[in-house]
């Protein structure tokens, strides 16, 4: 098998060890099989398997290494934020199994914060969407988004129900090409605790974020919350 950049070997090994662990056929504190097992397995080289082990250790799926033989960790998937991707297209891309299912899309008046991150005045219309989003139908986020109204009108033609809010827009001619994310901790609320199954007041890990179009104008707003035994997030850099 060779690597290129496009579709690396080292990912889809990667994708594939992933896989069999969150379908549970590897369960917490199993030994992965040898180096050399995996070498066999997917006719590839040890440099490509220690890629793909580094990249599960990296998202904490693995523990071990330095000499210990590496072993199934504790499963919480991370996302990262070096580039701006829906959570389907994520999801997606690490061989799981995304969902979702809407709980408010409506059309309202924008208070005085929503309006100001919008540009709008302070009462002015738009569309939010309130969604439960699942991993193999675990609810791990409550997903509230706002959009001006000539982005969120797309939206009620659209079965929100079905797949991505970014991958639609895109369809639709709007593409959100930056944001800026905003990462702290709140307690849940009622509607949080009764979405996402947890007690009131239960710690959640939650990420602001306002989008752009390729204009640089600011089309939504959102207030995600993930139960932080079930999501991360995961920012790579260096110094500069």
């Amino acid at each position: 098998m060779v690597e290129t950049a496009t579709s690396p070997v080292s990912h889809r090994v990667r994708v594939a060890l992933l896989d069999r662990i969150v379908r549970g056929e590897w369960a917490p504190g199993t030994p992965l099989p040898s180096e050399a097992a995996l070498c066999r397995e997917f006719d590839t080289s040890r440099g490509t398997v220690r890629r793909a082990l580094a990249g599960l250790r990296a998202d904490g799926v693995v523990v071990g290494g330095r000499g210990r033989p590496p072993v199934v960790g504790k499963v919480v998937p991370a996302q990262s934020l070096d580039t701006l991707r829906s959570f389907t297209e994520w999801a997606r891309s690490e061989g799981r199994v995304p969902g979702q299912r809407t709980l408010v899309l409506d059309r309202r008046s924008a208070d005085s914060a929503t309006a100001g991150l919008l540009g709008l005045d302070e009462g002015a219309t738009v569309v939010a969407l309130v969604r439960v989003r699942t991993l193999e139908n675990v609810p791990v986020m409550l997903e509230r988004s706002t959009f001006v109204p000539e982005v969120g009108r797309h939206l009620f033609g659209f079965d929100t129900d079905t797949g991505s809010v970014f991958a639609e827009l895109a369809r639709q001619g709007v593409a959100l090409t930056s944001a800026r994310h905003t990462i702290d901790a709140v307690g849940a609320n009622r509607l949080d605790s009764e979405a996402l199954r947890v007690p009131m007041g239960a710690p959640l890990l939650r990420e602001r974020r306002r989008s752009s179009d390729a204009t640089g104008r600011a089309v939504e707003v959102a207030d995600d919350r993930f139960r932080p035994e079930q999501f991360s997030f995961r920012i790579d850099n260096a110094a500069g």
